[in-house]
């Protein structure tokens, strides 16, 4: 019997024609495994394509739900944004799948792991890190980085798969490289490759419309959280899942989260890409809503610190790390109380607070309020500012002595 490997497949061209690749050098039987994290309509005719360009069978998993809950909803709580702008929807996904690569790969008794990444980008690096530390026994291949790879080009892999007898409907035309999920979808290429150009919308925009075309008035939202996760929007009760189509057909429509980045990549280069994380990021600016009313300072100067450092682990694909569950235990100890109701209006790619409640706000208007409360004495504050700024009158009452001052 041929020994087996696992191969990610999207149905792409690329990974289309690495079935045939496979089979021809290494003699494996190629078992190919596509991880539905919300794609849609780019899952159509998949298994037809997989088994007609030899793949003796297609996996087609539905992990939506685990993706949403397991993997969006710990990077929410965390308020984890790679280099300020990017909210991660390519990032996160990656360590599911490869959780969901080596279960298959285990029940089908594979030897190998086979994706498509290329030698330049992240996901190459998130792919292997994940399997490695899930499965350190299984080889890996990585066909754009194998001495045996040959295709540099969209033309070159379509002769390649016409000269195995595939002929199937993809074009050699160039357009943008985009991975979606329920979460995003990225655009990158085209234009986009250099930085002076500014980016094709009328063409590039898939989830929503810009700004300018967003309509000329506003829409209240409002949404509600229990423990740091969304559990409604505008009264209505849903799952995670559900709340993120929701607030992704809402914020489309308002021209909300839409991100041009250049950024750092993990290989060293850097690269420009557009991303359109619209529900993402009302529920990002919605959750962080609700913490200013809740984390005292302390605790919400730290949580700063570890979401900048989740949002790195997760950019670098060291999801299956102590590093990571750590940081994760923290940043689930800080949502204990983050309990309550947002409502914002969305208008023109803007997301406007109308108001945020919840029943441990520690804002107390006796304290804040500009008239005299009972809890705050003004006077209290010469004496906390005497010895706060002890160290500094110190120091130039020195400098004033030696003249410096």
């Amino acid at each position: 019997m041929k020994e087996k490997v696992i191969l990610a497949y999207s149905g792409g061209l690329d990974t289309t024609a690495i079935i045939p690749w496979l089979k021809e050098n290494f003699n494996y039987e190629v078992v190919c495994v596509c991880i539905d994290c919300g794609q849609e309509e780019e899952l159509d005719g998949l298994e037809e394509r997989a088994k007609f360009c030899g793949a003796e069978k297609l996996y087609i998993l539905d992990v939506i739900d685990e993706f949403c809950d397991e993997y969006i909803v710990p990077c929410v709580q965390a308020h984890a944004v790679y280099e300020n702008k990017y909210l991660l929807g390519t990032s996160m996904a990656r360590p599911l799948i490869a959780k969901k690569l080596v279960e298959i790969a285990r029940k089908e008794g594979a030897v190998a792991i086979c994706h498509g990444a290329t030698g330049k980008g992240n996901d190459q690096i998130r792919f292997e890190l994940g399997i490695k530390a899930l499965a350190p026994d299984l080889k890996i291949i990585a066909a754009w980085r194998n001495d045996k790879w040959t295709l540099d080009s969209r033309e070159s892999e379509i002769e390649y798969c016409k000269a195995h007898g595939i002929d199937l409907p993809f074009s050699a035309d160039s357009s943008y490289s985009r991975d979606r999920n329920i979460w995003h979808i990225s655009h990158e290429g085209l234009e986009l490759e250099d930085p002076a150009n500014e980016p094709n919308f009328e063409h590039l925009l898939v989830l929503g419309v810009t700004p300018e075309k967003a309509p000329e008035e506003g829409e209240y939202v409002t949404m509600t959280f229990e423990k740091g996760v969304p559990t409604s929007v505008n009264g209505k009760k849903m799952k995670v899942s559900d709340i993120i189509r929701e607030l992704n057909k809402l914020g489309g429509k308002h021209g909300i989260g839409i991100v041009d980045i250049v950024e750092n990549r993990v290989v060293g280069m850097k690269s420009r890409g557009v991303y359109e994380t619209p529900g993402g990021t009302i529920l990002y600016e919605a959750h962080q809503q609700l913490e200013e009313l809740i984390l005292d300072r302390d605790a919400y100067a730290v949580k700063k610190d570890m979401g900048n450092k989740f949002a790195q682990i997760v950019y670098e694909g060291k999801w299956f790390s102590p590093l990571r569950e750590a940081v994760q235990a923290f940043i689930e100890s800080t949502q204990k109380y983050v309990t309550g109701e947002v409502k914002f209006k969305l208008y023109k790619g803007n997301i406007i607070k109308a108001g945020t409640t919840s029943p441990y706000s520690l804002y107390n208007e006796s304290i804040a309020s500009f008239t005299t409360g009972d809890l705050y004495d003004h006077h209290d504050a010469e004496g906390f500012i005497n010895l706060f700024g002890l160290s500094t009158k110190v120091r130039a009452m020195k400098m004033q002595e030696r003249g410096e001052l």
